[in-house]
């Protein structure tokens, strides 16, 4: 039997991984696909995601496969200023196809020490006292103390365990894919252009796979709110054709796909000893990138907290904090994301409110406010108690005397940053790291991190910092 049973591995399952693995969690991830998919969702990861990715010593990693990128145009692709002086050291979206950050992502799960294995279907879950048991397709059955739902909007283990999944079906569906084109590329950026005044599901250009193909998006004919076939190249033809008034001598196909813009919630997230996270917990329209980053970061707030109970000292409460910290955020997604589907709609009165958001998007605050929104960089959880601004928040990779804080976070613990060095958390060590150092970037008396970098107190109290510490990190080892 092992700790915990992963199914999916895409980027929500192979990030719950290898963070299970930091804290020594004996970790499977089972993945239906023999091969991982070449298809391009995702075309990048915004700044909270990036800030976790420092976090844990891989942004190197990522950054040399990506394109840097700056922080506009993510709002219902509404072009406005960015925002200066965003709270954060990484103010860009780093541009990078999705195979690549699956593979990086696979890696590090692997270099840490879980198992993945290819080829593995769950067709049934079976509940135990102290475990829960996944059945397999090939007639196998695996064990373990719990098991993660990491499997996609149409999840599998959501079902089994019986989960509902209410919210709206889709309401216009979208082809995707890589092809091949004939049209110059001079002729073609200018009709994209004049197609992309009124027609924002629109969009056909050199892919960033670096292939050579053209990654196309354009409206479908029709909605199919579940498992589909995939369109054929005729289909695309004709869509081209309907919306574009040409084809763009479409040919030679890598790979055809399709999205609709379904908007669901998974009531909760978890049953038992079954959890979900990611694209299995909640579904939205893809606007503004998001769906790919709020996964990530649904495993990093579960990853801590269930590795700290399986070894013995969470606090009682800790793996509830889950649901109650993420929901809230995909619910916030969910919303933004619909209020974006509504201002790309060609409709005359959703293209006035556009023009409105469009001139509201001028002004600093509110620029700040969509981007920090779109980006999670304004996500603050309710850790019970209000009492400084920072308290809730994730702290921003500050320069410190001796280095930068994320390069101390890259284990995955806790942190006390103790600029006073009169604190002590030393029965706590088997947990917690104490840094004392200053920074110019920081003016608070001292401020204990999760190990998602979320502040959960700032102060220079001893007994409140022991009270606190116990709230999230359980009573010392004797």
């Amino acid at each position: 039997m092992c700790d915990v049973i992963v199914v999916g591995a895409g980027p929500t399952g192979l990030m719950l991984a290898g963070e299970l693995r930091l804290q020594g969690i004996d970790v499977v991830v089972l993945e239906q696909d023999e091969e991982p998919p070449l298809f391009v969702r995702a075309l990048g990861i915004h700044v909270r995601t990036i800030e976790i990715m420092e976090q844990r010593g891989l942004l190197d990693r990522f950054l040399a496969c990506g394109r840097k990128y700056p922080l506009n145009g993510f709002f219902a692709g509404i072009s406005a200023p960015a925002p200066a002086g965003l709270d954060t050291a990484h103010a860009y979206v780093l541009g990078i196809p999705q195979p690549e950050i699956d593979r990086i992502l696979a890696d590090r799960a692997v270099e840490v020490g879980a198992d993945i294995r290819r080829g593995k279907r769950v067709i049934g879950i079976q509940p135990g006292g102290d475990h829960v048991t996944a059945e397999l397709s090939d007639g196998t059955t695996l064990h373990a103390r719990y098991l993660i739902g990491c499997d996609g909007g149409r999840s599998t283990v959501r079902k089994l365990v019986d989960i509902a999944f209410p919210g709206e079906p889709s309401q216009a569906d979208t082809l995707i894919g890589e092809v091949d084109v004939t049209m110059p590329d001079d002729e073609l950026t200018a009709r994209v252009a004049e197609i992309r005044e009124t027609q924002k599901r629109f969009g056909i250009g050199p892919s960033p796979s670096g292939t050579g193909a053209y990654r196309f998006v354009v409206p479908a004919a029709d909605v199919v709110d579940g498992r589909a076939e995939p369109p054929t190249l005729d289909d695309v033809r004709r869509q081209l054709q309907a919306v574009a008034g040409t084809d763009f001598g479409v040919h030679s196909p890598r790979w055809l796909s399709r999205f609709g813009d379904a908007t669901r919630l998974a009531e909760q997230y978890r049953r038992g000893r079954v959890f979900l996270a990611g694209d299995a917990a909640h579904v939205h329209p893809p606007m503004g990138g998001q769906g790919l980053n709020l996964g990530v970061q649904d495993a990093f707030n579960l990853g801590w907290k269930l590795a700290a109970t399986i070894n013995g000292w969470a606090p009682d409460d800790l793996l509830d904090s889950y649901e109650s910290e993420r929901r809230p955020v995909a619910a916030d997604v969910l919303d933004n994301t619909r209020a974006q589907a509504l201002l790309i709609s060609t409709d005359t009165g959703a293209q006035a409110v556009r023009r409105l958001i469009s001139e509201l998007m001028n002004f600093d605050d509110v620029s700040r406010f969509l981007i920090e929104k779109i980006t999670a960089i304004s996500v603050r959880y309710d850790v019970g108690d209000d009492g400084h601004q920072l308290v809730g928040r994730r702290l921003r990779d500050v320069q410190l005397t001796a280095g930068r804080l994320y390069d101390l976070m890259h284990a995955g613990r806790g942190l006390l940053l103790d600029p006073t060095g009169r604190l002590t958390i030393d029965r706590w060590a088997d947990r917690l790291d104490h840094i004392i150092d200053t920074s110019d970037e920081l003016d608070v008396p001292a401020a204990l991190l999760r190990p998602d970098g979320h502040v959960v107190w700032v102060g220079d109290a001893q007994t409140d910092l022991e009270t606190t510490v116990i709230r999230w990190f359980g009573r010392p080892a004797m």
